[in-house]
């Protein structure tokens, strides 16, 4: 197993690397310049872009970051967004924001999900499985914005459970109580998603033969399921389930600008729309970080369940 883990550290370490690398590339070859400003005179623009080292070639300019990065943990700072601060320091401030929208939904989708796959796998053909099944259709098709939109019109604007938008003025309570309509409409995609892999995967275990041998021995229904059946169904569940946190979190960007949320995925579009060079980077680093570090928990997930999982990275 340790060698399983160092493994899996090394290929999490290469890939942030290479995900460093392309997104310095691509950010940097975008057309404009972070100072394009008719405001300013030629040589003040000059001037600065010296200083940024952004008269340099491409590469001796990622030279310059890379140090800055490895030996001072300088991410640079922000030129158009936030003039002057720190790139993470903006970023310290947004994170909580998506973080808690985004572990929120997927607190919301995996108990009702797992509940709807269940009962639409304990009803086969019958109706609770026909009704499942549309909504899982419905989770899965619509887009996670759509139904934001319609949660924002119908139940924040005419019927005025909820705000409309975020509420940032407003005490810590105000703030959570704004953050639920967004969190539901993050959680209804996942919602499906969990329900339908669990619903096929219950099916398959129920037919099995070791389900037929619990059953001759007494147990019922309702017992062989929770004993038997659902352990053995909810293995393949951590597949789908760890990598939707980086899916849901990717999702977010559009739901925190409708709910005017200032969280991380406004940051990156404002970036990007700016040419705030370090920002977008420092903002797709974080992106990048999330999923590297879904992935090597998933690893690490499927090695403890699976012996098979780490002796065959271990052999080679």
């Amino acid at each position: 197993m340790k060698k399983y883990m160092i493994g899996r550290v090394i290929a999490a370490c290469v890939a942030l690397f290479l995900i460093l690398t392309i997104a310095f590339m691509v950010v940097r070859l975008m057309p404009g310049s972070v100072y394009d400003d008719p405001n300013l005179a030629p040589e003040v623009v000059a001037m600065l872009e010296q200083q940024a080292h952004l008269d340099e070639p491409l590469l001796v300019q990622y030279a310059y970051f890379l140090k800055g990065v490895i030996f001072e943990n300088d991410w640079g700072v922000s030129a158009k967004v936030e003039p002057g601060v720190p790139a993470f320091d903006i970023l310290k401030r947004q994170i909580p924001y998506s973080l808690t929208i985004n572990v929120g939904s997927l607190a919301l989708a995996l108990p009702i999900g797992i509940v709807a796959g269940t009962v639409a796998a304990l009803h086969k053909n019958k109706a609770g499985d026909h009704v499942v099944s549309i909504l899982v259709v419905l989770g899965i098709s619509i887009p996670s914005f759509v139904f934001a939109s319609c949660l924002q019109y119908f139940i924040a604007y005419k019927m005025g459970w909820f705000p409309i938008i975020f509420e940032p003025s407003k005490g810590t309570g105000m703030q959570i109580y704004s953050l639920m309509l967004p969190t539901i409409a993050l959680s209804l995609s996942p919602i499906a998603t969990i329900a339908r892999y669990l619903r096929g995967e219950l099916i398959e275990v129920l037919g099995s033969e070791f389900m037929v041998l619990a059953r001759t021995k007494g147990l019922t229904q309702r017992q062989a399921t929770i004993r038997h059946s659902f352990r053995n169904a909810s293995l393949p569940l951590v597949n789908i389930v760890i990598p939707m946190f980086a899916h849901v979190l990717a999702g977010s960007m559009v739901i925190e600008r409708i709910f005017s949320i200032p969280g991380v995925g406004g940051t990156l579009i404002s970036s990007i729309n700016t040419n705030d060079y370090s920002l977008a980077v420092a903002t797709l680093i974080f992106y990048a970080l999330i999923s590297v570090l879904t992935s090597f928990v998933i690893d690490i997930v499927l090695g403890l369940i699976d012996p098979r999982v780490r002796l065959g990275g271990s052999s080679k």
